[in-house]
């Protein structure tokens, strides 16, 4: 989620006494817009000019930038731990897909990660394509800090208990159902109780980062980000009680399939699966090992709230002080 560090833990890398003599960056770039191709160059040369090294790293095909006149010229890496081991952190262009896959990297190497919006809303990132030069001297000064963002982690089980797969999620865990002519006929549970049964296309469970995507969707509120808490949304649900769940960041959750139901999926952050054939439950719990998340400025999650869902708040007067 987005929730910020209390100031005792905040990193501002300007004061970093543990930061290496040598700097590097890992950059990842959607290379399938030939305009991020064209940015993450500049991105690239800027940040060698200024005395960081850089990885390169492509989220689909390589073979752009092993082509490319000047991103051909660096290290690449693909998806792996390996390719952001050792760096100062992970800096992403590209829409909210490319951030989440970036966290991925960035989060099992345990470094921070920067999002410059490439795509649309781009909810996830930090700035806009236009501040992309100063957000690289930003980065070139150490003039940033880092917050910890709350994680999800998550295990699927049969019936019989054994572990089918185990992954995180930095935005949400959603459990889907893989008939579309039917409903996936599940028990939600907290804290080792049930809540409720129902048939549904699915439960969403996410952290306050996840709200304003997939969970937002699905018609669960919008937490901010300084909130530590777990949202549950079930989606189309066929029940009367299926309205969205905040509960404890030390709550577990699980979400069971009836044995005599279709097979499902657990989805996390849209890309990584675990199989959940009938009878199968999932259990989410807050995470050990948050994502370290770069901050280039204060604003507050207000403005990013309605800059980037383009609310209208015309005629506001504001406070009289």
């Amino acid at each position: 989620m987005t929730t910020a560090a209390p100031d005792d833990q905040q990193d501002t890398a300007g004061q970093n006494q543990s930061a290496p003599a040598k700097r590097e960056v890992l950059l990842v770039a959607h290379t399938g817009v030939h305009e991020n191709l064209s940015l993450a160059a500049e991105a690239a040369s800027k940040l060698k000019d200024g005395g960081i090294d850089v990885r390169v790293m492509a989220t689909a095909d390589p073979a752009p930038v092993a082509r490319h006149e000047i991103l051909g010229r660096f290290r690449r890496f693909g998806h792996t731990r390996e390719a952001a081991t050792g760096v100062e952190m992970v800096l992403v262009l590209g829409g909210d897909g490319t951030f989440l896959r970036a966290a991925d990297i960035a989060h099992s190497a345990d470094v921070p990660v920067l999002g410059i919006n490439m795509g649309h809303i781009g909810f996830l990132a930090e700035w806009e394509q236009e501040s992309l030069q100063e957000a690289i001297d930003r980065v070139i000064a150490r003039d940033y800090r880092v917050e910890d963002r709350m994680t999800l982690s998550i295990t699927a089980r049969d019936m019989d208990g054994r572990v089918l797969g185990t992954g995180w999620a930095l935005n949400e865990c959603s459990v889907e159902n893989l008939n579309r002519q039917g409903v996936l006929d599940t028990i939600l549970e907290v804290d080792e109780r049930p809540v409720s049964s129902f048939g549904c296309d699915g439960v969403l469970v996410s952290t306050p980062t996840g709200s304003t995507a997939y969970g937002f969707s699905a018609g669960g509120p919008i937490l901010w980000p300084e909130l530590d808490a777990i949202l549950v949304v079930p989606s189309n649900a066929h029940a009367l009680f299926s309205r969205p769940l905040v509960v404890s960041p030390n709550s577990s959750v699980a979400v069971e399939t009836n044995p005599s139901t279709s097979p499902a999926t657990a989805v996390m952050d849209g890309f990584r699966q675990i199989h959940m054939p009938p009878g199968a439950r999932v259990e989410i719990r807050r995470g050990p090992q948050p994502v370290r998340w770069v901050r280039l400025d204060q604003a507050p999650f207000t403005d990013r709230l309605v800059h980037k869902f383009r609310l209208p708040v015309t005629g506001w007067r504001g406070p009289r002080h």
